[in-house]
């Protein structure tokens, strides 16, 4: 059986000298920097939030500053991350932190749970990072790790299930402090060490007490691993529309806006449509369109 604790402390010393400088992990990003970043990550690389995340948090340093301005300027300032609804729902995380905790983001975990677009991962990343407490953060990084360190194969499955929680509880250190900084510490391993198609054994700081390393690194078995397809997708038009309303100076007649996605007209409609069932998108008069 793999010695945890002494793996863990291993995993966390090398963190401690291989972490990425990312601004989010600054002592002055605040719990509200540290929320708007894991909305931003859900899905999307680091390199694409970078900027997005120091433009948001010059034009909105805190949450009312954003609850102040109404949810289509959220969704213009998100530009191209992908999956639009999560600025709005981060708007109205933001409208729920100013009118009902004072407009500091909370520390308990059930109020992080509670405010709208957060989830458990959220909820715990947030109550982990920024305010220093003890709570299982799995992402797919960490749930990778772990399925190699202790499972002995290449991936964890496709949906968290509680076996994977069980283990993930287990290698938790007692100490907040500590727990919080296993968190960190286990995601960045697994983001830049051990990586989903070329981890790099021979930089991991634990490889001896990896099982898998221990079993041979056994080829994955299980259901085939589909990438996500994005071109010619109803998310890659929508995305087309979104951005050509993001760019204008005022609403634009339907013709443009449809003619901005010459693939398919059919689906442009569609998605224009499911555009206005979100609440992204708003008809103005009888034939265009805005944020």
């Amino acid at each position: 059986m793999t010695d945890r604790a002494a793996t863990v402390r291993r995993i966390i010393d090398w963190y401690a000298a291989h972490a990425r400088p990312l601004p989010w992990r600054e002592p002055d990003a605040g719990a509200w920097g540290i929320l708007v970043s894991e909305f931003m990550l859900q899905q999307t690389p680091v390199a694409r939030v970078l900027p997005v995340w120091q433009a948001w948090l010059e034009r909105w340093p805190t949450p009312g500053a954003l609850a102040a301005d109404p949810p289509a300027e959220a969704v213009r300032a998100w530009g191209r991350l992908g999956y639009p609804r999560r600025a709005q729902r981060l708007h109205a995380a933001a409208t729920a932190i100013r009118d009902q905790h004072g407009g500091l983001v909370p520390a308990d975990h059930d109020a992080l749970l509670a405010l709208p677009g957060v989830g458990a991962y959220t909820a715990a990343a947030v109550a982990s990072f920024a305010h220093g407490r003890r709570h299982v953060v799995l992402d797919t990084n960490v749930r990778r790790v772990l399925a190699r360190l202790e499972g002995g194969v290449a991936f964890p499955p496709a949906s968290l299930n509680r076996a994977e929680t069980l283990r993930a509880k287990a290698w938790l250190p007692e100490d907040p402090a500590q727990a919080a900084r296993w968190a960190a510490a286990s995601m960045e391993l697994g983001a830049l060490v051990c990586t989903a198609d070329a981890p790099r054994c021979g930089d991991c700081p634990v490889t001896d007490a990896c099982a898998w390393v221990a079993a041979g690194a056994p080829a994955w078995t299980g259901p085939p691993r589909r990438g996500q397809t994005y071109a010619g997708t109803d998310r890659q038009c929508r995305g087309v529309l979104l951005d050509v309303l993001r760019r204008a100076e005022g609403a634009v007649p339907e013709p443009e806006l449809l003619g901005a996605w010459q693939a398919d007209t059919a689906q442009a409609r569609r998605c224009l449509a499911s555009l206005i069932r979100d609440g992204l998108v708003r008809r103005v008069g009888s034939g265009s369109f805005t944020l």
